[in-house]
């Protein structure tokens, strides 16, 4: 099952205060009257997205970019960031870059 499939099948309902679901390029949350809250969370996985070799710094410039690039074409304000990786394994000193 692709990813649109699973949001599909068990993700449409929305939230209480959404204004904008899951499967967009941003959720969007009513957080107070004339006030929404645009969250994005694109998840890069290695040998997916970006290969074992890539600096760390150089990817978590990449996961930060598409991420704002969501919140961009949402017309958001970009506030705070997270971020979400899927590695095979911990290597801190590739962590430590």
């Amino acid at each position: 099952m692709g990813e649109f499939d699973l949001i599909t099948r068990y993700f449409t309902r929305p939230a209480k205060r959404a204004v904008l679901g899951v499967g967009d390029d941003c959720a969007l949350w009513q957080v107070q009257p004339g006030m929404q809250l645009a969250v994005s969370s694109d998840m890069l996985v290695e040998g997916r997205h970006f290969l074992s070799t890539v600096p760390p710094k150089r990817l978590g410039h990449k996961a930060l970019a598409v991420n704002l690039s969501d919140l961009a074409a949402s017309g958001a304000k970009p506030l705070a960031f997270t971020l979400a990786l899927a590695l095979p394994r911990v290597d801190e000193t590739w962590l430590q870059g």
